[in-house]
């Protein structure tokens, strides 16, 4: 193995690793912010609950692919990657019209950037 060679794969290995743990940080963000909630204090309140929770199981799904040494194919990451990305920049935006989900929002920005830079290394 060449340098250049040893240099990407520990530059794959080490932004597959940020974006899983960013992953995981906006997850819990995610999931701790939906349940503050009360589902019954109205339609703007639900969306942040659903967006919460929608945005808590992608970033947990894709923490586990990106987490698993299994034969899960690069389309498959990167499909699984960028559909993480879209969905915290979603929610960043949700979050950021409500009082009291700053860090929410934050949590999903610096995950979807995590995302980009992984997608970015995949290219």
């Amino acid at each position: 193995m060449t340098t250049t060679s040893q240099q990407e794969l520990f530059r794959f290995l080490e932004d597959r690793f940020a974006c899983a743990q960013a992953c995981t940080e906006c997850a819990r963000a995610c999931a701790v912010r939906a349940s503050l909630v009360d589902p019954d204090s109205g339609r703007n309140q639900e969306l942040v609950r659903r967006r919460g929770i929608m945005c808590a199981e992608v970033c947990d799904a894709t923490c586990r692919v990106l987490s698993e040494d299994s034969q899960v194919d690069e389309t498959t990451i990167r499909l699984q990657v960028e559909w993480c990305r879209q969905v915290c920049l979603e929610g960043a935006h949700v979050f950021d019209g409500h009082s009291g989900a700053e860090r929410t929002a934050e949590a999903c920005r610096a995950c979807a950037r995590a995302c980009t830079d992984f997608l970015t290394t995949l290219n």
